[in-house]
């Protein structure tokens, strides 16, 4: 806030406004109270800090008189706008309180408030600014017609194409991509589409297409596969004839066309490394396990499945490999642990903890540290007890 002081070309910045009333006994003008307020404050403190001086050098500005008489009083408010700092401001509201007398008359002046002008400045600034951003905000924000077609236009850019001499569905981006999903039809690739995936590639059928052999050389492929028999055959055949280097399933009896992206996203976290063909080892004896071991082991070849044994041998829960250490640390009185795929590490150690009596499975990590307390067993070493 600027004023102009009267009778002069100087401006200068409101900061603070001090407002007093005032009541006199007796019948008095405006000029006898600007008299009383210069009067009787000169000399009070320091010459820079004389109202008359203060006023000269532009530090406060006009001081406004309002009053009125009834019944032998006069009362009023006297207003003073100030750029001085808080102290001087305070000073000055004091000395003005200090007067008694108004020509012949007694006085008395009470202050009623010192207004922060730049305070309410700030509000009528921030106030602005809401509207300013809620305005800002509606204009930017697309309309419902706009996101459809935005969303539109992925989903028809997102189709699926024909790849190979085969023709096999496939998403658009499995020419370009490092690394490919391998799936079983159509409708497989069309759901994980919807879920951003583009380097997908169908198999269409038990039998593999050269396609797909030929692709497994060239990227690292991730088989993504039914979790039903149909699902286990093809995943023998993919390890038989390609060089994919992870596997993963859906969850037991559900397809991969029926999972929602956050299922696709755990499956794809949890996929399974499929290990080179090993190096020859030198022949050891057989491990004797009880029947109900092997029966186990035959019926999990080529599922990427787990299945947990009691003590008495009893079946406590079959279910995907990527799930098994979770598995475990949930699970009491599980003695045996027989799937298909590779003991890490951190089997052990979960089973080593819940003390797990035997893990038996198609491989074992180079990296694992053989357990006190736990028996590690290959499937191809184990025979009928």
């Amino acid at each position: 806030m600027e004023v102009t002081l009267t009778g002069s070309s100087q401006t200068f910045t409101v900061k603070y406004v001090i407002r007093g009333k005032f009541e006199i006994d007796g019948v008095v003008e405006k000029s006898d109270v600007v008299g009383a307020v210069f009067g009787q404050t000169e000399g009070l403190f320091s010459p820079e800090l004389d109202l008359r001086e203060l006023q000269r050098s532009g530090r406060i500005g006009r001081i406004q008189i309002e009053l009125q008489s009834k019944q032998d009083k006069t009362t009023g408010t006297i207003t003073i706008p100030t750029s001085m700092d808080r102290v001087s401001t305070a000073l000055t509201a004091a000395s003005i309180e200090s007067i008694d007398r108004v020509g012949p008359c007694a006085a008395k002046v009470t202050l009623e408030k010192i207004g922060d002008v730049r305070e309410a400045r700030r509000k009528v600034i921030v106030d602005r600014a809401k509207e300013i951003l809620h305005k800002w905000t509606i204009e930017s924000m697309p309309s419902a017609d706009e996101i459809f077609k935005e969303v539109a236009k992925t989903l028809k850019i997102a189709k699926v194409e024909k790849y190979g001499p085969e023709k096999l569905s496939a998403g658009p981006e499995v020419e370009s991509a490092k690394e490919i999903i391998i799936v079983e039809g159509r409708a497989d690739i069309i759901n994980l589409m919807k879920c951003g995936m583009q380097n997908v590639i169908a198999v269409e059928g038990a039998k593999i297409p050269e396609t797909i052999k030929k692709l497994c050389k060239e990227k690292e492929a991730t088989a993504f596969l039914d979790g039903d028999r149909g699902g286990d055959l093809i995943l023998k055949e993919l390890l038989q004839v390609t060089t994919i280097k992870y596997a993963t399933r859906a969850p037991r009896g559900k397809e991969v066309e029926e999972l929602n992206c956050r299922e696709i996203f755990e499956a794809l976290k949890n996929k399974v490394p499929i290990k080179e063909t090993p190096k020859p080892r030198r022949e050891k004896p057989k491990t004797a396990v009880p029947k109900e071991v092997v029966q186990a082991a035959k019926g999990l070849e080529g599922t990427l499945e787990a299945v947990l044994l009691s003590e008495k041998m009893e079946q406590i829960e079959r279910l995907p490999v990527s799930q098994l250490a979770e598995k475990l640390q949930q699970t009491k009185g599980v003695d045996t642990v027989v799937f298909d795929g590779i003991i890490t590490q951190r089997i052990v150690d979960v089973a080593a903890e819940k003390n797990i009596k035997n893990i038996i499975a198609s491989r074992i990590s180079e990296a694992v540290k053989p357990p006190l307390n736990v028996q590690l067993i290959r499937l191809s070493d184990i025979n009928e007890g």
